[in-house]
């Protein structure tokens, strides 16, 4: 099986994407005149900054899903949160301002203090089995958990992918405070390779689930199968009210691996999906709709649901996605870059511009830390990368 995420490295690729409609690239223009479009170069990998000025947050301007945003965009690297962290792959934050980060291969939940960079491990998640790209995979707050102290936990076992939850018990000592796995959803193809593994409650309350197709590419046209699809289900793992399909916890399908969920100001959800070898995609998501593979990759001419925005794979490979300042922020593995996709509703209203090329590495994931924050999450110790000093982290950033 062909692997994306570790093929032979080159670094000498020009991003290919789709072309920008005229009227939609007229139109950046003219809501971008005069705006400042670069405000400062990120900060070197051995530079941290503060923590944030939560006086600046504050006076952020607020973006809505419809504004279009600039053309060109800017990110800076506030601080440098956490260090030392081994294959980190989901990311969680807690009310309060901390963390919890999930580790693929060692299976366990760290929680990470926002201000100090503190890292205390919660335990291990009993019943993952990790190896190849499966393990210890998303993780998300249950949307009750102010009460019941809920995290739900995508992981690889022995038999499938599934989806479990487990109880916080903030009272027991470090590294006891998780709860047995209460198991809610089961089934899911597993395999060495492309084990999706994104989870995230949507503004619905609903429980959204991103999955591969394991290496059988005749599952994700499949609508009987969970492979190669996004599920949507109840708390409890049920199909939810509503879904497209009577009785199915499917949402969409004819996907390859997808890898990142992320909603806009308007409600409207957005997804980045592993090609093979053409092309990665950024998709808008509408319920009931096929993306196309194994038929189609990238752009198919209508055919299928065709992409915002598409990538060569040597430039992107992109894992977790976060929604800011009017773009979708898009974390890339072999890509070693953030990208930033500007949005005119589910267009791309201009090129996709590319950040932090190299500096980091591997980018594993990102999610939306409020106003014009990210946290991002590097992947430079699960394996396909010599790790740098320090590696794995987590960075605090500010875009536009």
């Amino acid at each position: 099986m062909y692997d994306r995420e570790n093929p032979p490295r080159r670094r000498d690729t020009i991003v290919r994407h789709r072309a920008v409609p005229a009227v939609l690239a007229a139109a950046a223009l003219l809501l971008t005149a005069g705006c400042s479009s670069d405000d400062g170069a990120a900060a070197g990998k051995d530079g941290t900054a503060s923590p944030s000025d939560t006086s600046a947050r504050a006076s952020a301007p607020e973006r809505t899903g419809e504004e279009t945003p600039p053309a060109k965009g800017s990110v800076k690297v506030l601080r440098t949160v956490a260090t030392g962290l081994k294959s980190p792959w989901g990311l969680a934050p807690l009310p309060g301002g901390d963390l919890l980060v999930s580790s693929r291969d060692e299976a366990t939940i760290t929680r990470i203090d926002g201000r100090t960079g503190r890292k205390t491990e919660l335990g291990e998640v009993q019943g993952v089995s990790p190896s190849g790209e499966g393990g210890l995979l998303g993780i998300a707050l249950s949307p009750e958990y102010a009460s019941d102290r809920m995290i739900y936990a995508y992981f690889t076992s022995a038999s499938d992918n599934r989806v479990v939850r487990l109880v916080h018990d903030e009272k027991k000592p470090a590294g006891e405070q998780l709860g047995a796995p209460d198991t809610v959803f089961r089934g899911i193809p597993k395999g060495g390779v492309h084990n999706g593994g994104r989870i995230a409650f949507g503004p619905d309350r609903m429980l959204y689930v991103g999955t591969g197709e394991s290496g059988d590419t005749g599952l994700s046209q499949d609508k009987e199968s969970l492979g190669g699809k996004i599920l949507r289900l109840t708390t409890e793992g049920e199909p939810a009210p509503g879904n497209p399909f009577p009785g199915s916890a499917v949402y969409t399908y004819g996907h390859r691996n997808v890898q990142g969920l992320a909603w806009d100001g308007e409600q409207r959800l957005f997804a980045s999906e592993f090609g093979q070898n053409t092309w990665d995609e950024l998709n808008a998501i509408k319920p009931g709709d096929n993306y196309g593979w194994p038929e189609a990759e990238g752009d198919s001419d209508g055919e299928f649901h065709d992409p915002v925005d598409q990538f060569a794979p040597e430039d992107a490979s992109p894992s977790g996605i976060a929604h800011a300042e009017g773009s979708v922020w898009m974390a890339g593995l072999r890509g070693e870059r953030l990208w930033r996709i500007p949005l005119n509703g589910t267009e791309a209203s201009a090129d996709p511009q590319a950040f932090l090329e190299g500096e980091y590495g591997r980018l594993r994931t990102v999610v939306a830390a409020g106003d014009d924050r990210l946290w991002l999450v590097t992947s430079n110790t699960d394996g396909r990368r010599d790790p740098g000093e320090g590696d794995d982290r987590v960075l605090e950033l500010r875009v536009s």
